[in-house]
Order: structure tokens, then C-alpha cells, then sequence
């Protein structure tokens, strides 16, 4: 698939098949992710990889629960604190793989950082035919304390993009996007 390609048809994936994805599918995706820019060239970024499904599901409780205790009063736009509540509810949707891309500086570019690798990972995710979402429901667990234990990472590393990947159930529908504003000086 081309470049152009992938970065139409690229969406967020929240339905897979039990098909687990192949250590060297997952370092070619590492690899891309990689090849972003990144502030000063630092290059500070760090992968964890899970596929074990107890820790998805602890990972998946423990954030759920962190969000209902420290947003609750941000959740009913969406409806979020319903399914948050269901015990059923899988935030990685039952994907075959979680990738967390993480800072190992926490300095004033370590998101930005960190996001240019995850625009990378999913777009050659979607390449190789798979689909991928940003859980942002993970994303204020990872960072505390316990999060990063789960994970092993030490305590100065910045958890960012927590990215799940797999082969997508069907064919995501297009979605149409808003014209650009844009100022021209």
C-alpha cells in the first residue's frame, strides 16, 4: 500500500479477530514508528509490547477505575461512565497486542515526541492490512506509579501512546472529514 494510501484509509480499529500478530510484523511497526522526527533528534522514545491477556485485562480494570476516580464529573458527555462501570468492557477491545510507545525524558517535547512515532506505528499498520486505535482511556493509569511498575518501566519514563493492534474484523468505514480552516498570510 502507498503512503496516500494508508493515510486515507487509516482509522481507528476497535474490532479484531483472535488472530495474534507475529513478532516480526511487531518490529517492522516498531521500526517505522522510529523513523519519525523528533525534537533535536532525541530519539527518546521506548516500546512495550504486551500480549498477555491477564495483564491487558488487569491493565484495562486498573484504568477504568482510575478514570472514574479522578474524571468522574468529565464522563457524562459521552456516556463514558457507563461503559466504564460495565465490568465486561474491554478498553483494548480485545486486540491481540498492545504496544505502549513511552519518553525516556520527560522534557517539554516528549509528547509531540512520542505522537510522530504512534502516527508512524498505525500508519504502516495499516499497510500491512491491520488496524490500530490510541486507547486514551490507558493513558492516566500508565503514567502513575503503579501503571509503570505494570509495565517495568522506570519511574522517569513519560508512558504516551498506548496503541492497540490487530487484524481488523471488517473493513473500517470511510469517515468523512470536516473541510481545514485555514489562514493564509
Amino acid at each position: 500500500m502507498e503512503l496516500g494510501q494508508a493515510i486515507y484509509a487509516r482509522r481507528a480499529v476497535r474490532e479484531f479477530t483472535s488472530e495474534p500478530i507475529e513478532r516480526a510484523t511487531v518490529l517492522r511497526l516498531i521500526d517505522a514508528a522510529v523513523q519519525a522526527p523528533s525534537a533535536v533528534n532525541e530519539q527518546p522514545w521506548s516500546f512495550t509490547v504486551v500480549q498477555d491477556r491477564a495483564l491487558l485485562a488487569r491493565i484495562s480494570s486498573a484504568s477504568k477505575a482510575h478514570i472514574l476516580r479522578v474524571a468522574p464529573r468529565d464522563l457524562g458527555t459521552h456516556n463514558f461512565e457507563k461503559i466504564l462501570r460495565d465490568p465486561d468492557f474491554d478498553i483494548f477491545y480485545r486486540a491481540p497486542v498492545l504496544i505502549i510507545i513511552s519518553s525516556l525524558t520527560a522534557n517539554q517535547w516528549a509528547v509531540e515526541n512520542c505522537a510522530l512515532a504512534a502516527e508512524n506505528l498505525m500508519l504502516a499498520a495499516c499497510a500491512e492490512g491491520l488496524g490500530s486505535c490510541w486507547i486514551g482511556f490507558a493513558q492516566g493509569w500508565l503514567c502513575t506509579e503503579d501503571g509503570k511498575a505494570a509495565l517495568g518501566l522506570p519511574p522517569a519514563c513519560l508512558p504516551v501512546a498506548p496503541l492497540i493492534v490487530g487484524h481488523p474484523k471488517s473493513a473500517p468505514p470511510p469517515v468523512s472529514r470536516k473541510p481545514p480552516e485555514i489562514r493564509w498570510i
